[in-house]
C-alpha cells in the first residue's frame, strides 16, 4: 500500500512520511486565500496567536488529527484536520496553561461536534491538572450544517466554565467576531480582553436587530471592543491589537495563581520601611476643599510596588477604579473609589464593577486593598429604577463574603451607606486606617446642615452666616476619622506618607490568617 505521495506504508520510513505529510496538512488546515484574508483584516492566524502567547517551543497539540464526521449538505466532501481549532497546553513565563484557538480560516471557525469536543476535552485537561485555560475567540457561529449538536457543545463549553469558575483562571481573548450563544462562555469567564476594530461580541447582529426593530446599528457601535469596555461592562481591556492583547493576558496571569488551592507567584522583595520622600508627597495629594478632586491612581503608585498598577475595565464606571498592583513582590487587588470621576460616587456600573473583581480576588486568594473616598450612592430616578438596591448589594456581599486579607484606608469622604459598602469593618475588613483627612459620616456637612437647622436657617436674618457657622460646627464635631476610632471602627489614623508602611505591615501579618465561611451549598447573592 502506498500513500499519495508514493510512500510504502508497510516500511517504517513510509509510515513516517506519512505522518510528516499529515503533520504538514494540519498546520496548513486553512487556504492559502484564506491566511492571505486573515492578515487583510490586520488579525494573526490561529497558531500564530498561540506562538506569540506561549514559550518559545513549548505548546503540545492535541487532537491534531480529529476531523468532524457530519455528511450533511456536502461537508463529507470538506474534512479538513483540526476541525477548525487548535488545541492543547504550554507554558507562558514557565507557568502551565492549557488553551484553545479557534481558527477563522477553516469553516470561518463554526464549532461543529468535534470542534467542540476538542475544547471540552482541553477544558477537562486543565481542571485535572489545575492550571489557567486561555480561549482565544474568532468564530463564526455555530456550525449551521451540524445542527443541533452544534448546540449541544455550546452547552458542554458553557457546563465546564461554570464548573471551572473560581477554580482555574479562565481568560478569553476575543480576537474576532463571536455571536449568538458563543458570547457567553466569555461572558462566564473571568477575565475577556478585546482588540480595537477587530473584534465583535454580540447576541443578535445588526442586520436581525433591523429586520425585527427597525433600529440601524453598526457593528463597531453594537459589539465593538470599545463598546464592551466602556458601555457594556463586558470586557475588561482595550487592546490596540493582538500583540497588546496577549501582552495584557501574560501580565494578569504574573498576578493569578495556577488554582484556587495554590498561592499566586510572588517575588520576594522586603519593603524599606523608612519613610522616604515620595511617601511624603501623598502629605499635600488632599485638596483643602472637600469639593475639589484628586487622582486616587497618585495615591496606588505610591503604595504599590515600583508604582506598577494593572487596571481591569478602566473604561468602564470609571468612578471606580480596580485592578492588580505588587507588595513586596506578592500580588494584591486594590478597588478604589476615584474622584476625578463623578466625585466617586457609588452607581450600579461601579458596585458591580468593584463586586466582580472582589468575588475574583477571593477566589483565588489575593489579599485585597481598599481606598476609600466616596460621597455617597448616585442619586436619580434611573439609579433607583434600574435597580440601585439591588444591584449595589452585590458588593456588600461581595466584601462580606471574601475570606482573603482585607486592609482599607479612608483617605477623605466615608458617607452614608457608602461608607458600609466599601470595605468598612463592619463588613469583615480586617484592618482599617484613616487619614485625617477622612471625614466618615452619616452625611456631608452641607446635606446634615441644610436638615439638622432646616427651621434656623429659615429664621435667620443671615442664613449664609449661620449656615457657615454650623458646617464648620458638624465638620469638627463628626466630619472627622476620630469618632470612628474612638469605636474602633477604624484601627488607627495616620499620616497619608505612613500609608506604604502600614500596608506593608498589615499585610505581612496577615499572611496567616485563616477564615472559613458557614457550611452552605452556596449563597443567594443578589444577582
Amino acid at each position: 500500500m502506498t500513500t499519495e505521495t508514493g510512500s510504502n506504508l508497510h516500511s517504517t520510513a513510509g509510515k513516517l512520511a506519512d505522518l510528516a505529510r499529515r503533520v504538514d496538512e494540519a498546520v496548513h488546515a486553512g487556504s492559502t486565500r484564506a491566511v492571505e484574508k486573515q492578515h487583510a483584516r490586520g488579525k494573526k492566524t490561529a497558531r500564530e496567536r498561540i506562538d506569540l502567547l506561549l514559550d518559545e517551543g513549548s505548546f503540545v497539540e492535541l487532537d491534531e488529527f480529529a476531523r468532524h464526521r457530519s455528511t450533511n449538505f456536502g461537508l463529507d466532501r470538506t474534512r479538513p484536520y483540526g476541525d477548525g481549532v487548535i488545541t492543547g497546553y504550554g507554558t507562558i513565563d514557565g507557568r502551565q496553561v492549557c488553551v484553545f484557538a479557534q481558527d477563522f480560516t477553516v469553516f470561518g471557525g463554526s464549532l461543529g461536534e468535534v470542534f467542540g469536543e476538542k475544547i471540552v476535552k482541553v477544558m477537562d485537561l486543565a481542571m485535572k491538572i489545575g492550571c489557567p485555560v486561555i480561549g482565544i475567540n474568532d468564530s463564526g457561529g455555530a456550525r449551521i450544517q451540524e445542527g443541533v449538536v452544534s448546540l449541544g457543545l455550546y452547552g458542554e463549553i458553557f457546563f465546564r466554565n461554570v464548573r471551572a469558575s473560581g477554580v482555574i483562571p479562565q481568560i478569553s481573548l476575543i480576537m474576532g467576531p463571536c455571536a449568538g450563544g458563543a458570547v457567553y462562555s466569555p461572558a462566564v469567564t473571568d477575565f475577556t480582553v478585546m482588540v480595537d476594530q477587530t473584534s465583535h461580541m454580540f447576541i443578535t447582529g445588526p442586520d436581525v436587530i433591523k429586520t425585527v426593530t427597525g433600529e440601524d446599528v453598526g457593528m463597531e457601535e453594537l459589539g465593538g471592543a470599545r463598546t464592551h469596555n466602556s458601555r457594556s461592562g463586558n470586557a475588561h481591556y482595550l487592546a490596540t491589537d493582538e500583540d497588546d492583547a496577549i501582552d495584557y493576558v501574560k501580565a494578569l496571569l504574573s498576578h493569578l495563581p495556577s488554582n484556587n488551592l495554590d498561592e499566586p507567584p510572588v517575588f520576594p522583595v522586603d519593603a524599606d520601611l523608612a519613610v522616604t520622600d515620595a511617601d511624603r508627597e501623598l502629605d499635600t495629594l488632599i485638596p483643602d476643599s472637600a469639593n475639589q478632586p484628586y487622582d486616587m491612581h497618585r495615591v496606588l503608585e505610591h503604595v504599590l510596588d515600583d508604582g506598577e498598577f494593572l487596571e481591569v475595565q478602566p473604561l468602564y464606571a470609571q468612578n471606580m477604579v480596580v485592578g492588580f498592583g505588587r507588595v513586596e513582590g506578592r500580588p494584591v487587588g486594590v478597588v478604589a473609589n476615584q474622584p476625578m470621576h463623578f466625585a466617586g460616587t457609588l452607581d450600579i456600573a461601579a458596585s458591580e464593577k468593584a463586586a466582580r473583581f472582589v468575588r475574583t480576588c477571593d477566589a483565588f486568594n489575593i489579599p485585597v486593598l481598599t481606598f476609600v473616598d466616596v460621597p455617597g450612592f448616585l442619586p436619580g430616578t434611573g439609579q433607583e429604577w434600574d435597580g440601585i438596591i439591588r444591584r449595589g448589594a452585590k458588593l456588600i456581599y461581595a466584601y462580606a463574603e471574601a475570606t482573603v486579607p482585607k486592609v482599607t484606608v479612608i483617605t477623605r469622604k466615608a458617607y452614608g451607606g457608602a461608607y458600609d459598602v466599601m470595605g468598612s469593618k463592619h463588613l469583615g475588613a480586617d484592618l482599617n486606617f484613616a487619614w485625617p483627612t477622612a471625614q466618615i459620616a452619616v452625611m456631608g456637612a452641607q446635606g446634615a446642615v441644610n436638615i439638622l437647622y432646616r427651621q434656623e436657617l429659615a429664621a435667620a436674618e443671615d442664613p449664609a452666616a449661620v449656615r457657615a457657622e454650623k458646617i464648620a460646627e458638624y465638620e469638627d464635631t463628626l466630619a472627622n476619622p476620630y469618632v470612628a476610632a474612638e469605636r474602633g471602627y477604624v484601627d488607627a489614623v495616620i499620616p497619608p506618607h505612613e500609608t506604604r508602611t502600614q500596608i506593608v505591615r498589615a499585610l505581612r501579618v496577615l499572611r496567616t490568617k485563616r477564615e472559613t465561611l458557614p457550611p452552605k451549598k452556596h449563597g443567594n447573592i443578589p444577582l
